[in-house]
């Protein structure tokens, strides 16, 4: 009796086999690697990318250029207000935007702490006269059987103060 797997062209046969059936596995071990990888807290990267993309929002929100106003006319001169203000507000937030591009396309490479804290919080800046809540959303409603709830109605409406149910 013979023993295909000791002939010779069956074992070249063999090992083709299993060179194909072990592409597989290896490509999903390595999916499974990245997926553990990303999904086993990586804080770091989770903080630079929020960071990243909440310094990219300041193009819409214009924190920083209301805040630079507001403080120029605080405690500099009021005729300076608007030109200064606003000029040094546009720097500001351009260069929080520029920074939170950035961060957002590198969040991947450490380090992962903020950079040009010289210059920027790294936390997002509002005006001292304007502190925005949450938002009035039935996600964080506390009594949703009335459709509403407190909160904010429109926070990226430049001028917008009104708060449902206000305290």
């Amino acid at each position: 009796m013979e023993i295909s797997l000791y002939i010779r062209r069956a074992g070249v046969k063999l090992a083709q086999q299993l060179r194909e059936l072990m592409k597989k596995p290896v490509s999903l071990l390595g999916a499974v690697l990245l997926l553990g990888l990303l999904a086993s807290g990586c804080a770091g990267p989770e903080k630079k990318l929020g960071r990243g993309l909440s310094n990219m929002y300041e193009i819409v929100r214009w924190g920083d250029m209301r805040r630079t106003i507001e403080q120029t006319t605080l405690f500099e001169s009021k005729d300076a207000t608007y030109a200064t203000g606003m000029v040094r507000g546009f720097n500001r937030s351009m260069a929080r935007f520029g920074i939170g591009l950035y961060e957002t396309i590198t969040f991947p490479i450490p380090s992962y702490d903020p950079i040009a804290t010289s210059y920027l919080t790294p936390h997002v800046v509002y005006p001292d006269n304007y502190k925005p809540r949450m938002l009035a959303d039935s996600l964080f409603a506390t009594d949703t059987t009335i459709g509403f709830s407190g909160g904010d109605v429109a926070p990226n409406v430049p001028g917008s103060r009104f708060r449902i149910f206000d305290n």
